[in-house]
C-alpha cells in the first residue's frame, strides 16, 4: 500500500482497496478491516452465543479464517457480507458440537481473578460473568430478528445508520425492529423476573409449619400474569368471572333437576326409571368432570409455573375433546332411550294402556293450530323418547331434537335463539353452546362466555381463548389481548389490554341463566300436569 493510502483515515477507505493491499501483503491493511468490523462480527456472534469471551472467540477465528480465504473472495466491494457469512458458519459449527446453555461457564463475582492495578478502570466496567448470565437470559427470550438490531444499536453507540448498513436493511426497516424489540425484551424482563420470583418462593415445610400454628384459612389467589399484570383489574376480572361461573353452574344444576323429574314422571317401568337416573347423571357429572379437570389444571398452574404452558394447552385439548364429544354422547343416548321405550311397550304392554301413554297422543304435545309458511307457530313435545320419533321444527320448538326458526328448547336445540344441552344459534345458552353469542359450560362462538370459551372474543372463569381477545380468570390466550392470572397474547396484561376495561360477564351471565330455566321450569310443569302419575 502506498504511503498515501497509509495516511488516508480509515472511514474513507474503500472495503475492495484494503482487500487489495492484504493480498499484496500488507498485514495492517488486515489490521484496518478488523478495527472496521470487529464490532459488528463480535455482536452477530453474541446475539448467537450470549458469551462475550466465546462471542470474540468465534469471532477471532472467523477473521483468521477470512485472512486464509481471503484470495478467494471474487467480489472484494461484498467484504462486510462474506466475513458474517463466515461467523454465521462458524456458529452454526459451534451450535451443532455443543448443545448447552450460553454462559454455561457463569461464575460469582466473587471468584473472579484479580487484574493488575493497571487495569483497574477497564476491570471497573467489565462485565462479571454473573451479570453476562442475567443478561442473557433476558435476551435469548427475544427472537434473533429483533435481537441482532438491538445488540448492534448499542453497541454501536445508538446509531441506526450503522445498524441498517450493518444488517443490509432500511432505516426504516431497523427503527421498527428496534421498537418492537424493546418492547419484547420489557416483556420479556418482567416474565423473567416474575418467574425467578415464583420460582423462589417457600416450600412446602414452610406452610406446613405455619398451618400447624394457624387455623387453616384459603386466602384468594393473586394475579401472577405474563406481562405487566394490573393487580386490582385482575382481581376484579377473577373475582367477576368466578362468580359468573358459579351462577352458570347453579343454572345447570337447578336444570338438571327439574329435567330429572320431569323423565322420571313419564317414566313407565322400573328400568326405564334406571335408565333415566344413569344417563341423567352419565350427561351431568361427565359436564362437572371436565370442569372439575379444568379447575385443578389451572390450580396447577398456579403451583407451578413453569408447567403452566403445557397446561394451558391441556386445557384447549379438554375443550376440543367436549366440544367433538358431548353431541355424540347426547345423541347416542337419546337414541338408546328411545329403543328402551320401544321394547318396554313390547314387555310391558299393560303399563302403555293409558291413552295419554299412546304414540302421538294429545296428552304428549302441543301443535299451535296457526302457522306461517307452513311450520306451526308453536310445537313442543313432552313425551319420551319414541323410537324413529321426527324432531320437532316449528317457528318455537321444544323438545328432546328442536329446530326452531325463531326460538327452540331441548336436548339438542337449533334457532336464532337456542336453549339446551347443545345449543346452536345466533344466540345459544346450553352446556355445549355454539353461536355469535354464545353462553354455556363451553361457549363457542363469535362473542362466547362461559367457564370455558373459545371465540373471536372470549371471556371465561376457567379458560378463554380467543382470536382477538381472551378474558378470563384462569388461562387466557389470544392474537392480539388477553387479559387473566395467564396469559398469552401480543398484549399480555399490558396497557392495551388494560385500556380497552375490564369485561365483567356477571350481569349477563346472571340474566342469561335465569332465562335458561324458564323453558325448563315450563317443562317440568307441563309433563307433571300431563304425563305424571295419577293422583
Amino acid at each position: 500500500m502506498t504511503a498515501a493510502a497509509n495516511s488516508t483515515p480509515v472511514g474513507f477507505v474503500t472495503d475492495a482497496e484494503l482487500v487489495a493491499s492484504c493480498l499484496s501483503g500488507d498485514r495492517e491493511a488486515f489490521g484496518r478491516i478488523v478495527e472496521r468490523y470487529q464490532g459488528l462480527l463480535c455482536s452477530l456472534a453474541y446475539s448467537a452465543t450470549g458469551s462475550l469471551s466465546e462471542s470474540e472467540d468465534v469471532a477471532q477465528e472467523a477473521f483468521l479464517d477470512a485472512w486464509r480465504q481471503l484470495g478467494s473472495l471474487r467480489e472484494p466491494e461484498k467484504l462486510r457480507p462474506w466475513l458474517c457469512g463466515i461467523l454465521r458458519h462458524k456458529v452454526g459449527r459451534l451450535r451443532r458440537s455443543d448443545r448447552q446453555e450460553p454462559v454455561r461457564q457463569a461464575e460469582g463475582l466473587e471468584n473472579a481473578e484479580e487484574l493488575p492495578s493497571a487495569d483497574e478502570p477497564a476491570a471497573e466496567f467489565a462485565m462479571g460473568r454473573e451479570e453476562q448470565a442475567i443478561l442473557w437470559s433476558v435476551l435469548e427470550r427475544v427472537p434473533q430478528i429483533y435481537r441482532e438490531p438491538l445488540i448492534l444499536y448499542y453497541r454501536e453507540h445508538r446509531s441506526i445508520e450503522h445498524v441498517a448498513v450493518a444488517l443490509d436493511l432500511t432505516e426504516d426497516a431497523v427503527k421498527q425492529r428496534l421498537a418492537r424489540g424493546r418492547k419484547l425484551l420489557q416483556e420479556r424482563v418482567l416474565s423473567f423476573v416474575e418467574g425467578a420470583l415464583s420460582r423462589s418462593t417457600p416450600g412446602c415445610g414452610f406452610t406446613l409449619s405455619v398451618m400447624s400454628l394457624l387455623p387453616a384459612l384459603m386466602p384468594p389467589a393473586k394475579a401472577v400474569g405474563i406481562g405487566t399484570a394490573t393487580a386490582v383489574q385482575g382481581g376484579l376480572l377473577a373475582k367477576s368471572t368466578g362468580l359468573a361461573g358459579i351462577l352458570s353452574s347453579l343454572s345447570g344444576v337447578v336444570s338438571a333437576a327439574l329435567a330429572l323429574r320431569a323423565n322420571l314422571d313419564q317414566a313407565r317401568t322400573p328400568a326405564e326409571k334406571r335408565a333415566i337416573l344413569r344417563v341423567t347423571f352419565q350427561l351431568f357429572f361427565g359436564a362437572m368432570a371436565v370442569l372439575v379437570a379444568a379447575y385443578l389444571m389451572r390450580a396447577a398452574a398456579f403451583r407451578w409455573s413453569e408447567a403452566r404452558v403445557g397446561l394451558a394447552w391441556a386445557t384447549q385439548a379438554l375443550v376440543l375433546m367436549f366440544v367433538v364429544g358431548w353431541p355424540i354422547v347426547l345423541l347416542r343416548r337419546m337414541r338408546s332411550l328411545g329403543a328402551l321405550r320401544a321394547a318396554e311397550r313390547k314387555r310391558h304392554p299393560e303399563l302403555f294402556r293409558d291413552p295419554r301413554d299412546q304414540i302421538g297422543s294429545t296428552a304428549g304435545e302441543f301443535r299451535s293450530r296457526w302457522t306461517l309458511f307452513g311450520f306451526p307457530l308453536v310445537h313442543l313435545r313432552y313425551t319420551w323418547i319414541e323410537q324413529g320419533q321426527p324432531p320437532v321444527v316449528a317457528w318455537i320448538a321444544g323438545g328432546d331434537r328442536a329446530y326452531g326458526l325463531l326460538f327452540a328448547w331441548g336436548g339438542l336445540a337449533v334457532a336464532p335463539f337456542s336453549i339446551g344441552s347443545v345449543a346452536v344459534g345466533l344466540v345459544a345458552i346450553g352446556s355445549l353452546s355454539v353461536g355469535v353469542l354464545s353462553l354455556g359450560t363451553v361457549a363457542i362462538g363469535g362473542v362466547a362466555f362461559g367457564c370455558l370459551a373459545a371465540g373471536h372474543n372470549a371471556f371465561a372463569w376457567l379458560s378463554a381463548l380467543g382470536w382477538v381477545e381472551a378474558r378470563g380468570g384462569g388461562f387466557s390466550i389470544a392474537r392480539f389481548e388477553a387479559t387473566g392470572p395467564f396469559a398469552w397474547a401480543e398484549h399480555a396484561n399490558g396497557s392495551m389490554a388494560a385500556a380497552s376495561g375490564v369485561w365483567s360477564p356477571t350481569l349477563i351471565v346472571a340474566v342469561v341463566s335465569v332465562i335458561a330455566l324458564v323453558p325448563v321450569v315450563h317443562y317440568a310443569r307441563a309433563v307433571r300436569q300431563r304425563l305424571g302419575p295419577r293422583r
